[in-house]
């Protein structure tokens, strides 16, 4: 299953306003549209308008075994608040767990392949049906990110939706205040980028939202994104 031109098309024709931008990836990828959430610092915006257009849209959460456990009760409690009804936690089988990572030790001395293991290869195996993946990234996150589009096709006839590609993390932060929606836990503790505990920490007032991602290491990305 592919995405066409013709459907890359009807997307891009939508302008960049996100409710319109999700409401009409639903209605052209009918069957064939997912979602991928961290359940981080920003997600519950992404989140509560996927609730608003479908709340039974499948919600993939790449659960690596090595969340920090705010986050995962985060993931139970906005789910529920938002009526979310179809979140699918997406783990490496524990056979491979056991063969490739038995102490579970393998991000301290190769974050590229403990990244390979807990998330680019269950996510390849869950997105498989879904060829139009939606997701929260944003210009603003990271030098990385600011040539990114709303609407980003691949070779391979694969697409990935950023609704939020524009917007900042200060309108994020008001939009979701105005809305009440729960923060992260752990946000206010200095974390604008929330991802696996052993390669997160709090980030300094004037450093890059992501700098606390693999901090003192080249790597930039887990490998589920390419770097734009």
């Amino acid at each position: 299953m592919t995405v066409t031109q013709q459907q890359i098309e009807a997307l891009r024709d939508v302008g960049t306003d996100a409710h319109a931008v999700l409401a009409a990836a639903r209605r052209v990828l009918p069957g064939q549209l997912a979602i991928l959430s961290s359940f981080g610092a920003e997600s519950a915006l992404l989140l509560a308008l996927v609730a608003e257009t479908d709340p039974d849209l499948p919600v993939l959460f790449l659960e690596t075994g090595m969340h920090f456990p705010e986050t995962i009760a985060y993931r139970h409690e906005l789910a529920k608040t938002l009526g979310l009804t179809n979140v699918i936690d997406v783990r490496p089988a524990p056979r491979v767990i056991e063969d490739r990572d038995p102490e579970g030790q393998l991000w301290a001395f190769d974050p590229d392949a403990c990244c390979r293991l807990r998330k680019v290869e269950p996510l390849d195996t869950a997105t498989l049906p879904y060829p139009a993946l939606v997701t929260g990234r944003k210009r603003s996150q990271s030098a990385t990110r600011k040539r990114m589009e709303i609407i980003e096709p691949d070779d391979g006839g694969r697409i990935k939706i950023n609704p939020l590609a524009e917007w900042t993390a200060d309108e994020i932060k008001a939009e979701m205040t105005r809305r009440g929606l729960p923060p992260h836990p752990l946000a206010a503790k200095g974390y604008p980028s929330i991802g696996c505990a052993p390669c997160t920490r709090p980030v300094g007032e004037n450093e890059d939202p992501r700098a606390g991602r693999w901090a003192g290491l080249a790597k930039v990305e887990c490998g589920i994104h390419k770097p734009t």
